[in-house]
């Protein structure tokens, strides 16, 4: 018998392991990274995002709204890098939150934490939103006496059934059944969108540049480079199912930065199709309440707009289910941390997914849309503002996350200067674009800052509240290798199960 064959046959106690992970009671190492890449792909809904943000763009930042989305898209990389630093050396179900917490401490943990779970929440609210105002666009251009108000309601109460269902059923199910959707609808929009630019013609740069452009300036840039960057918000979210996933120290990492390329590579297409369209119809883009069915009407090709309608509306919903998927584990990681009642970490026995979090989660993310569409408020205001209070949470968390890297990375001796470099200026950049966009929404007399502080604060208090009941324990609880899985493993009496 080789001396390997002994060790194996009779492997040395090795101690130190617990009986479980702290994050037990998930579907570990089940999906690959195709799902991952599903995952964060129908958080951004790459198809919606392509057609609706680019018109929030233009209404903020007029002139210069393919710059701002070229801006976006690098600021949106170099977080995505950021990221990689954390999900390259342990998987966990927190995403931004863990990271941060294992970075900058409890407090900045928690922040992070709040900021992270207003962004997924509010960007939820936004895709049911979005899902309502597609759906009855499109039924009442079929049936014009149609209730809009009553068609949006049932839109907005099926779509967060079928939310519920997915999530509940498995993470395999949720993340195929948005990829299938999101693909089809990204090929719809490239499609039209690749039509559209070929029967604009020659393009002048100087349009997309914005050279000259009346109202541009920086602060309504830096606006608009915020506002661009919601497009990219979730790019992260494939982060919070490390713990679920094959190989997650590389596939995360390839799921998180490979989503952001693609997606900026549409926005672009998209952005210089409706900039340079407009302008050559002599419109103003920001007043258009679709411009690309405005834009497809126009050249002739009104039939493709009323099927990217379609692939839009199926966008939406996987983005519903991609946001909430990256929500509700961010809930059940808070809860084995102990910020959250334990209730909320429970699993479903048989699925392996956090079936209490998607219980205590859906319900508000739908009553939300449902209250503004009953009580007649626009959608597209309505969208606008959870996309922008969502959007100020994605960003506090991503700031939060590229400070805490560095900090991470000296402390455990890995410190260089490519990832300090990029970390330090994402946080600045994102830090200096985030508070020039409440300089605008302030100024235009927008209500997000007020909204947003409002969350933040009855946030803070609620956690602060379970936290003190709770203990001052660290958080940012990771997946940890167990005995079983140990050669030669025994479960440790320093080390109890943290159930």
């Amino acid at each position: 018998m080789t001396a390997l064959s002994r060790a194996i046959a009779r492997p040395a106690p090795v101690a130190g392991f617990g009986d479980r992970s702290p994050l037990h009671g998930l579907e570990r190492r089940r999906i690959g990274v195709v799902d991952l890449a599903a995952q964060s792909v129908a958080a951004v809904a790459p198809a919606a995002a392509a057609t609706t943000v680019v018109l929030m763009v233009a209404g903020v930042a007029p002139g210069v709204t393919v710059t701002a989305i070229l801006a976006a898209a690098i600021l949106a990389f170099g977080v995505a890098r950021t990221v990689g630093v954390f999900a390259r050396r342990f998987a966990a179900s927190g995403g931004l939150y863990t990271y941060t917490a294992r970075g900058l401490g409890t407090r900045a943990g928690l922040a992070g934490g709040a900021a992270i779970l207003t962004g997924y929440a509010a960007v939820a609210m936004f895709a049911l939103l979005g899902g309502a105002y597609y759906t009855s666009y499109l039924l009442r251009g079929l049936w014009p006496d149609l209730d809009g108000v009553l068609v949006a309601a049932g839109a907005v109460v099926a779509q967060a059934a079928l939310v519920a269902f997915v999530l509940v059923r498995g993470i395999r199910v949720s993340a195929r059944a948005a990829l299938v959707v999101e693909t089809l609808s990204v090929v719809l929009i490239v499609v039209l969108l690749i039509a559209l630019l070929v029967s604009i013609g020659p393009i002048d740069p100087s349009v997309l540049l914005g050279a000259g452009a009346a109202g541009a300036t920086p602060l309504s840039f830096a606006a608009g480079a915020v506002i661009a960057l919601t497009a990219f918000v979730g790019f992260e979210s494939a982060a919070t199912l490390g713990v679920e996933s094959v190989s997650p120290l590389r596939n995360v990492p390839r799921a998180v930065t490979g989503t952001v390329v693609l997606s900026g590579a549409l926005y672009l297409l998209a952005a210089v199709t409706q900039v340079a369209g407009f302008d050559a119809l002599g419109a103003d883009l920001a007043a258009s309440a679709s411009p690309v069915n405005d834009l497809a009407t126009a050249s002739g090709l009104g039939g493709w707009a009323v099927v990217a309608d379609i692939g839009i509306a199926a966008s939406f919903l996987a983005c519903a289910i991609g946001t909430t998927t990256a929500l509700v584990r961010v809930l059940f990681a808070m809860s084995r941390d102990g910020v959250l009642p334990a209730a909320v970490g429970r699993t479903h026995v048989r699925f392996g997914t956090p079936a209490a979090a998607v219980g205590a989660a859906v319900p508000v993310i739908a009553a939300v849309p449902l209250v503004l569409v009953v009580t007649g408020v626009d959608l597209r205001d309505a969208m606008h503002v959870t996309l922008s209070v969502g959007a100020a949470g994605y960003i506090l968390a991503y700031v939060l996350v590229c400070a805490a890297a560095p900090v991470f990375l000296r402390r455990i001796g890995e410190l260089t200067p490519a990832p300090a470099v990029v970390a330090v200026l994402s946080a600045v950049a994102l830090a200096a674009a985030l508070l020039a966009f409440f300089a605008v929404d302030v100024f235009s007399g927008g209500t997000v800052l007020i909204v947003l502080a409002a969350i933040a604060l009855s946030t803070a208090v609620v956690i602060g509240v379970i936290r003190r009941r709770k203990g001052p324990g660290a958080i940012g609880r990771y997946d940890e290798p167990v005995a079983a899985q140990v050669l030669g493993g025994v479960p440790s009496p320093t080390r109890p199960d943290d159930a």
